[in-house]
């Protein structure tokens, strides 16, 4: 197998891309679809090139308003890009833990779509406290970190306009990042992603290079799971899905 041979769809650019995994047809869409859940713990096993562009090479046909694309990806290997990118996901951390202890939803809007703030809560004394916490101290040192960008220009914003906080513009960037975290369960591996280094995205940016117009969507870690989620739990369909209105009765088979 060789990263020459070219994807049987080589996309609406036409650009070939390296072949599939081997046993990718293995996972059937059912098991994929309910069994692919955040993965934070990795063994020592190397990501190598080839596996992230295969994964890369399916993410990539992820839909994006007016197929603009906007995405690029950073696959991070430099020390110091970690290093820099790991600081800004635990700043992000601290505060969030602090927040939680006070009994607060973390950065969660209020049903007029706003952050409230902090409150009583000094997140700059948070962010000087240490943190024990493995599940996001480690999260740059994966076997595979990919910084997620997205292009600010190609986004359309059909809320901006709304009194609220804006969500539609990142119809055109996380549909991708979940065909990422897709893509590597096809290669037997698994994944998280977090967005705690938005928190200082100036930061995050100047460490990873990006040019003005760019906005910093997500950081995925990627690599070989310690252990595999099997069962995940959600809601079954008739909790939130109704008919005719949103107080309509339940969708049922």
């Amino acid at each position: 197998m060789t990263d020459a041979t070219p994807s049987p769809d080589p996309g609406p650019l036409g650009a070939p891309g390296p072949s599939a995994a081997p046993d990718a047809d293995a996972l059937d869409a059912d098991t994929l679809l309910r069994a692919t859940g955040s993965v934070r713990e990795f063994t020592d096993r190397p990501v190598t090139r080839a596996e992230v562009a295969r994964i890369l090479d399916l993410a990539r046909f992820a839909p994006s308003g007016g197929n603009q694309q906007p995405w690029h990806v950073v696959s991070v290997e430099a020390p110091a890009v970690r290093a820099a990118l790991g600081e800004c996901i635990v700043t992000a951390a601290k505060e969030y833990l602090t927040l939680r202890t006070a009994g607060q939803r973390p950065f969660g809007l209020t049903v007029h779509g706003r952050w409230p703030g902090p409150g009583p809560v000094d997140l700059a004394a948070a962010r000087a406290a240490d943190l024990d916490a493995p599940a996001f101290t480690g999260l740059a040192q994966a076997p595979a970190v990919l910084a997620v960008l997205v292009e600010l220009g190609k986004l359309a914003a059909m809320d901006a306009e709304l009194d609220r906080h804006g969500v539609v513009a990142g119809a055109s960037i996380y549909p991708f990042c979940w065909q990422i975290l897709l893509a590597a369960r096809l290669e037997g591996l698994g994944g998280v992603l977090t967005t705690f280094a938005v928190r200082d995205e100036p930061t995050a940016l100047a460490a990873l290079g990006a040019p003005p117009g760019w906005a910093l969507a997500a950081v995925i870690a990627l690599g070989e799971p310690v252990h595999r989620p099997t069962r995940l739990r959600r809601e079954p369909v008739a909790a939130f899905a109704t008919v005719d209105g949103f107080a309509g009765p339940a969708l049922t088979p």
